[in-house]
């Protein structure tokens, strides 16, 4: 990823070999205006009247290839998905009916177990001794309590047998309110921080009078932000931006427009863009760069810009518009930039909340021309209310409610040349899609989990299914999303970290970009590695890949959490079905892509920061616990093979990491810090 290389260049990069020729002159065919077309004469291609004609250019979209065919796969591809979640609740049904669960590994269970001793020295057989007979016969349900859902991090902490940990090793933490007000006091960490209100004044070609800015940095900037952010979250028109908006502000310069407002709101984050790869990094480990680069924490970059675009909101505040969705949510987006995780929350809010008014007052607005553009910006604002419910139990404002209405984004709106280059490079429209699904997923298997084991829920003592079988099911849908992702966004489960194709045929004759640098002769395009030079990847390529498969690993992760709940609690009723949901948890938790380089490197760039530093936090109490509690450390050592000692290890490293290098920026990642100083005993200088 590197947008100052593609800020320089306005299509290609190096010498154009007889591929390159062919595929450029596709792209410049597909581009002619119709009129030229129909007289068969030269098109200038000058914007917005053709220099030959005179006339109002109307522009032909570039014909799908066999590649581009591939997101309506994916959509289709939903439908299946879909079907298999719909038959799951018929399934569990059906297995609640039965009422029997596998027999204990430790034989049978009394009918009213006593309630486990939170000892972590207390000694527990595994595997089962060998005078210990398993008969197929049917036993008495376990309590409904032996298994505990929960998504939020927080609320795990209050597991009782992590309460008693945590008082021990952190006695400072303040548990009760965080069991109380968890979302309140994580959100409220940095609310004393506040962004500065700068005079102008620190940009190249701005002038100090006003927001007067030369060309040559309106475009650098535009360039960088829809290089990077816009592949990341695809809720702009480029090809409008770049024919009508830009030009207009360059020769009209800034008013109390929307338009001016989202200028101003992509130039604040397209020079985050170009910070977040090339700016100094805003601390030092061990001779270690930060991943946080550019500016400092008090006055983060592209602030200039964003200061003026929170100027001008208030003028288009009570817009019912597509514009005021996209000012809140670029809004939200530099807010995560910068670490202000209330203000994030609150615009995403805002986002969800002006998006529903925009469908509800303009429901047509979904067969106009800009129709997939809403489609997709409605998405984006699912999959951020999304993350916030899960993590912060935030409870969402109703947007899923239009989902049937809305229906699913297909990128049939218009496209420009440049992004048919940067989506031949990083398949950013496959990726969005591919979020979307998994989204849906991961919203189904909560909302069950939820029903059938969260904290809150009084399920039929007589009538609850195997938490194994309801849980299976849902990995099995999830490796069959994996599983039906295109070839180029397909890993192997096992290797989180590896290529979906090799090197020479991600940066083949094909590509606009030559291959990274240090060449890669290996199938790993992220690596546990931080202490050698990042690899730069265009167009965000390694965001886009790592944020994908990171959120498949936490899908799985929550799914097969409540078994360590159930390992911690009640080790005397675990069966071997139970210790395999252990040993999946535990797989699931190993080297997230975005904790590995480069990915960890441009945090700026990374969606949702306080999403991943609580979770990351989370697995490592997690892994602590493998060393600490008997039944977890006879299943370490027994059932998840020789490597694992190894991966674990590197994951903790990576995740340690991540959360030190946030500490001294974002207020979330310095309170899990101070939690891992006492389970892990660490200094701050460590």
């Amino acid at each position: 990823m590197n947008p100052e290389s593609t800020s320089n260049n306005s299509s290609s990069a190096g010498p154009a070999t007889p591929t390159n020729s062919r595929k450029e002159r596709g792209a410049i065919a597909a581009q002619a205006c119709e009129s030229c077309r129909q007289r068969k004469q030269r098109c200038s291609e000058e914007r917005p009247k053709c220099a030959t004609c005179q006339l109002e250019c109307k522009y032909r979209e570039p014909q799908p290839t066999k590649k581009d065919k591939t997101l309506v796969e994916i959509l289709e591809r939903l439908k299946s998905l879909e079907g298999g979640l719909r038959n799951l609740d018929g399934k569990v049904d059906s297995l609640n009916a039965r009422g029997t669960f596998p027999l204990s590994i430790y034989g049978p269970s009394q009918s009213n177990p006593p309630p486990a001793s939170l000892d972590p020295g207390q000694s527990t057989p595994w595997p089962p001794p060998p005078n210990v007979h398993i008969q197929p016969a049917a036993i008495s349900p376990a309590s409904p309590r032996d298994v505990q859902y929960v998504s939020a991090t927080h609320r795990m902490l209050s597991w009782p047998f992590l309460h008693q940990v945590l008082e021990n090793k952190v006695p400072n933490l303040d548990l009760t309110s965080l069991e109380k007000d968890g979302a309140a006091m994580l959100l409220g960490l940095q609310a004393s921080m506040s962004l500065q209100v700068s005079s102008a004044g620190q940009v190249e070609g701005l002038q100090s009078g006003g927001l007067s800015i030369n060309w040559e940095t309106m475009q650098r900037l535009t360039k960088s932000y829809f290089d990077t952010f816009n592949l990341i979250y695809p809720i702009m028109d480029r090809q409008l931006f770049l024919s009508e908006v830009l030009p207009t502000i360059a020769s009209r310069g800034f008013d109390e427009s929307s338009s001016s407002t989202l200028t101003c709101l992509v130039f604040a984050l397209g020079e985050v863009a170009i910070s977040a790869v090339q700016g100094a990094p805003l601390a030092t480990y061990k001779g270690r760069p930060s991943g946080i680069r550019g500016g400092t924490a008090e006055r983060p970059p592209g602030l200039l810009f964003f200061n003026e675009a929170r100027r001008r909101m208030g003028f288009n505040l009570t817009e019912c518009s597509l514009e005021n969705v996209q000012i809140f949510a670029l809004a939200a987006i530099y807010y995560g930039t910068c670490c202000h995780h209330l203000e994030f929350w609150r615009m995403s809010t805002s986002a969800s909340l002006a998006c529903q008014a925009l469908l509800t007052s303009n429901p047509d607005v979904l067969t106009t021309h800009r129709g997939d553009l809403v489609r997709r910006t409605f998405w984006h604002c699912s999959i951020m209310e999304t993350c916030l419910n899960m993590e912060l139990n935030i409870p969402r404002t109703g947007l899923d409610k239009l989902e049937s209405l809305v229906g699913l984004p297909d990128f049939s709106g218009s496209f420009s040349e440049e992004d048919y280059i940067g989506n031949q490079a990083s398949h950013f429209q496959e990726h969005f899609a591919s979020q979307i699904v998994l989204r849906r997923l991961s919203v189904e298997f909560h909302t069950t989990l939820t029903n059938a084991f969260g904290p809150t829920n009084i399920p039929n003592e007589t009538q609850i299914s195997p938490a194994t079988v309801m849980m299976k099911q849902m990995a099995e849908q999830l490796d069959q999303w994996r599983g039906l992702l295109p070839v180029y966004l397909r890993w192997e489960e096992e290797n989180p970290g590896a290529f979906s194709n090799p090197a020479e045929e991600m940066y083949g004759d094909q590509s606009m970009y030559p291959p990274p640098v240090p060449d890669l002769h290996t199938n790993f395009m992220f690596s546990a590695d931080l202490d050698n030079p990042p690899v730069s990847y265009p167009y965000a390529v390694d965001i886009q890949t790592a944020s994908l498969r990171t959120r498949y690993y936490y899908v799985k992760y929550l799914i097969y959490r409540p078994f360590i709940f159930k390992a911690l609690h009640h080790p005397e009723q675990v069966t071997r079905d139970d210790a395999d949901g252990v040993v999946e948890c535990l797989k699931a938790m190993l080297k997230w892509p975005i904790t590995m380089s480069p990915t960890c490197f441009h945090k700026r760039l990374v969606p949702c920061l306080f999403f991943w530093s609580q979770n990351l936090l989370g697995i490592l109490l997690i892994l602590h616990l493998t060393q600490q509690v008997p039944i977890l450390m006879r299943i370490r050592a027994s059932l998840m093979g020789t490597k694992f000692d190894q991966d674990a290890n590197e994951t903790a490293g990576l995740c340690i990491d991540w959360i030190r290098d946030l500490k001294d920026t974002d207020a979330t990642a310095l309170w899990c810090w101070e939690i891992l100083k006492g389970i892990y005993s660490l200094e701050d200088d460590t």
